[in-house]
């Protein structure tokens, strides 16, 4: 049986966060916004207009290109793209052909055991087009997105497998984020995808005919899509039959695979350079000036906290995912004395699902990195429980007030005091009484029910430890007397 290989490239369009549009003033994102309200003359292609470049779509491609490890020319150029469609209203898209804002590059992918390096074929700045919309019998147009900066970036069919694609993705994202330089959200069409899927039998070069993979909303999506059209492709090499060179549409709701149309052969775009337009010349000064603050990138920044601070993979690869948390991270390192595991231990637990439940950034967050640290000091000095620092957490977060300043208010510290939990033992083991019985007969596991219950008396303030130390005395000392 011939096993087969996958062969796949991706074409990602990124949208650049700026605050206006590439040639106009009108702002760049109105996501959610009524159609063709955000347009002007400029950007709806009204006759005898003229763009003017927005300086930071370029400044916002050389991050990206620094990123991905690729050349920066000194000198690059804008062209015209020429082909008609209804929601391209001026017949042409002004794009970059064959002198762009960035050549060649790569991204690295960490995956299970291997690395995966992805050449980048091609990288661009461009225009997008508005939005088509088809509703019963009619074609509808929404110009709002006409003009909005996006940069294409198209891979070698280096990627093997869905999971490889997915990852690219992921770590796409990451860096677009990290840089500032996009939302980088697939279900707001901020990073669209495409894939070219392709199959051949293992140890050749001979590729079978490649499909394109269009409409995927989520990186989740993609991974999907690319397996389901692998198995389909080898299901049908293996009976025979003959891959046809479609465009295939992926339907969310059905988790299926359409197909769209037949792929039309190269078409002829008569590109030629936008006469509008000057060349976009980056001098050194201007180059030096974008990549000043050159940010330390995730995957560095993960392999330092492996060696600097002893993290294991799976912490440091959590807590670089956004460049917000692994700055409160090591912001809180830095205020903290101890073991830097016990930082990534708070932060995995309690920052990070503090996060998700209010779905906000760690730049969002009221509690600070010397907040975290301080109730971390708090539980090794044994002055709270680990229970209280968990709920400091979330108080420093709802008030603003420092954790000092909330245990004291609100009589948090922990009680260590023999005698005070050595009383509280007592009440709540002559309420128990069956439960004492219970467990002489065996069932040790009560004292987890027994320290609960002086927990709850002393309002999770007793030291927990030493709270199940004198419960087993006690009981030790009961069961010789019953």
């Amino acid at each position: 049986m011939t096993n087969f290989e996958t062969v796949i490239g991706l074409e990602t369009h990124i949208q650049l966060n700026t605050n206006t549009k590439i040639f106009c003033s009108c702002k760049a994102d109105s996501w959610g916004e009524e159609p063709n309200t955000n347009v002007c003359p400029v950007c709806s292609g009204s006759p005898g207009v003229l763009p003017v470049l927005n300086k930071a779509v370029i400044e916002k491609a050389v991050l990206l290109a620094k990123a991905m490890n690729a050349n920066i020319p000194d000198v690059s150029f804008f062209d015209r793209k020429n082909y008609f469609y209804p929601d391209l209203p001026k017949g042409y898209q002004i794009t970059q052909f064959d002198e762009s804002v960035s050549l060649g590059g790569y991204l690295d992918l960490e995956m299970d055991g291997y690395t995966r390096r992805v050449h980048i074929h091609k990288a661009h700045v461009e225009e997008d087009a508005g939005k088509t919309k088809n509703e019963r019998d009619r074609r509808l147009i929404d110009f709002n997105r006409c003009g909005v900066p996006l940069v294409e970036m198209v891979t070698m069919p280096d990627l093997r497998t869905a999971d490889e694609a997915a990852e690219y993705l992921i770590r796409l994202r990451q860096l677009l984020r990290w840089l500032g330089i996009s939302e980088g959200n697939m279900e707001k069409a901020h990073l669209r995808c495409d894939a070219n899927v392709s199959i051949r039998p293992e140890g050749s070069d001979e590729l079978f005919t490649k499909t394109e993979i269009k409409n995927v909303n989520s990186i989740e999506a993609v991974r999907t899509a690319i397996e389901k059209e692998r198995k389909r492709q080898i299901k049908e090499v293996t009976a025979g039959n003959e891959i046809k060179p479609w465009t295939l549409q992926w339907d969310d709701s059905t988790q299926s695979l359409k197909k769209m149309r037949s792929k039309e052969t190269e078409a002829d775009y008569r590109y030629f350079r936008e006469p509008d337009l000057l060349k976009v010349e980056m001098t050194p000064e201007w180059k030096a000036e974008i990549l000043n603050d050159f940010p330390e990138l995730p995957i560095e920044r993960m392999k330092r906290f492996i060696s600097e601070y002893g993290l294991p993979a799976y912490d440091a690869n959590i807590l670089t995912s956004e460049k917000n948390t692994s700055e409160f991270f090591e912001k809180s390192v830095k205020n903290y004395s101890g073991d830097p595991k016990r930082v990534s231990n708070w932060m995995m637990n309690e920052v990070l699902r503090l996060l998700n439940d209010e779905g906000i950034s760690a730049s969002d967050l009221i509690i600070s990195p010397e907040n975290l640290s301080e109730i971390i000091t708090l539980v090794d000095e044994k002055k709270i429980n680990s229970s209280t620092g968990k709920t400091l957490v979330e108080k420093v977060q709802k008030t603003g007030k420092s954790p000092s300043m909330i245990v004291e208010e609100e009589g948090l510290a922990q009680v260590s005091d023999e005698g005070a939990i050595q009383s509280l033992c007592d009440e709540v083991l002559e309420a128990n009484f069956d439960k004492v019985v219970a467990y002489k007969a065996g069932k040790v596991g009560l004292i987890g029910f027994f320290v609960g219950q002086v927990m709850q008396k002393s309002r999770g303030k007793a030291n927990p430890q030493q709270t199940k130390a004198l419960l087993e005395s006690m009981l030790a000392e009961k069961s010789n007397k019953l």
